[in-house]
């Protein structure tokens, strides 16, 4: 099939790159020419593991292209997706669908025959409604379907979830579009993917309902591990105790220091606002929204402690500065409210990632990148790590120690043990976890 997809940030240039190498003809759209001007000669703007070789691989046999002509991108194409940006709006927090709407406005003008039209982008309940709505006043002898098809990629990992999803979701309101989705994604049916077909409505509020509930599950064991604290639990092991059960299931019960990225931050508040509009309020989701954000700052406080209580003249390496591993995204990551805390507190900040650095000089004022973990560790009062990268999980402690100016390790995603941590000699803490453990209550 010949689709076009338009915008080419992380969703739509992962789709568009996943969708060629299924054999589709692919055309990626997008206003920004320096973009554009990159991914034409192999230069990706986003670090994602796998994704430069499959650009690169189908660019060379003619299945993926890349276009700021956006309405012939649209002409030439049966399918277009929309994956444009959908950030909160600073003045309430609702979705911003400006780049939407401009999309649909475009699509309305150049398409030619019967044309699907898939958001792809997270929208807010009704929103293909309105496409719909825009589409037909704009051109009123337009032939063409509306749907909604959510993405859930991780980042890290994206290229995966395309390829082997959990479930495809495809919100429609005609055949005609229903057996165009099953072409879209028929390479899919040997994995036997589920293909989910709800209503176009359902199927937004499925996006954020996912998002949302992984949100509010990170933030309950993050309370859990508060909890443990005080009364000198582990909340690694509750956290195993209760992922165990496959009613619940162990994943997004890491505790650490709150949850960022694209989606949570903005799909949860999209949602409280939304809910609000329609006077169903969602009480948990906005509990959720006010603990993460607390929970960030907090963690500033939990450096600042481990310190003696003062960080003022003191110098704090930092390791990790993106919301997750494997990604080179900061947004909403709980490094820049802990920076910022620990900057405002009077400390210096030498800080290391192994993606994330260029990205956070423009966030950042004042601090000092090094160029290893070890760069950001010498001469530093505290080591903090805030982002699980595996290059941070086998440190040289006796080397560390040597280095810095204090033997104190803040370890804010329980990548180590207590006990290996202060036979090195240095003062240790952690997430939820007791300070020191004895071997009896080790779990291997």
């Amino acid at each position: 099939m010949k689709i076009a997809v338009i915008g080419t940030g992380y969703v739509g240039l992962v789709s568009g790159a996943c969708l060629s190498d299924f054999g589709h003809e692919i055309i990626c759209a997008d206003l920004n020419q320096e973009k554009i001007n990159a991914l034409n000669n192999g230069r990706i703007p986003i670090f994602e593991p796998g994704l430069e070789q499959i650009v690169i691989e189908n660019s060379a046999n003619g299945l993926l292209s890349f276009t700021t002509d956006v309405a012939d991108a649209v002409r030439q194409s049966e399918v277009v997706f929309i994956a444009v940006g959908t950030p909160s709006r600073a003045s309430d927090g609702h979705a911003d669908l400006e780049y939407v709407y401009s999309a649909a406005r475009t699509i309305a003008s150049a398409m030619d025959g019967y044309t699907v039209v898939v958001t792809k982008s997270t929208v807010p309940v009704g929103t293909g409604d309105e496409v719909e709505r825009i589409i037909a006043e704009a051109n009123r002898d337009a032939d063409f379907s509306v749907v909604s098809n959510p993405e859930f990629l991780r980042e890290g990992a994206a290229i995966d979830d395309f390829k082997r999803p959990d479930r495809i979701v495809a919100g429609v309101e005609d055949e005609r579009a229903r057996v165009v989705m099953s072409e879209v994604y028929r390479p899919l049916f040997l994995n036997q993917s589920p293909v989910l077909f709800v209503s176009r409505r359902t199927s937004e509020l499925i996006k954020y309902a996912a998002n949302s509930f992984l949100a509010m599950k990170i933030s309950f064991i993050n309370e859990i591990a508060d909890l443990c604290e005080v009364v000198g639990a582990d909340v690694q092991d509750v956290a195993r105790g209760i992922g165990l059960d496959n009613r619940i299931g162990s994943k997004f019960l890491n505790a650490g220091p709150g949850y960022g990225g694209s989606c949570f931050p903005k799909d949860t508040l999209a949602l409280v606002k939304t809910a609000q509009d329609n006077e169903s309020p969602v009480r948990l989701i906005e509990t959720v929204v006010n603990y993460n954000d607390n929970r960030k700052r907090a963690m500033a406080r939990k450096v600042i402690a481990a310190c003696g209580g003062d960080v003022r003249g003191k110098t704090i390496a930092i390791l990790g500065l993106t919301f997750k591993p494997n990604t080179d995204d900061m947004r909403d990551a709980p490094s820049i409210s802990i920076v910022t805390a620990l900057q405002d507190a009077g400390a210096t900040i030498r800080a290391y990632d192994p993606e994330g650095m260029d990205e956070s000089q423009a966030i950042f004022n004042n601090v000092i990148y090094a160029d290893d973990p070890y760069g950001a560790a010498e001469g530093a009062d505290a080591l903090v790590i805030v982002t699980e990268w595996e290059v941070f999980r086998a440190l040289d402690l006796l080397r560390l120690a040597e280095i810095m100016n204090s033997s104190i390790l803040v370890d804010l995603r329980n990548i180590y043990r207590a006990e290996d941590v202060e036979k090195n000699g240095f003062k240790y803490s952690s997430i939820g976890r007791p300070a020191i453990f004895t071997a009896a209550n080790m779990v291997t």
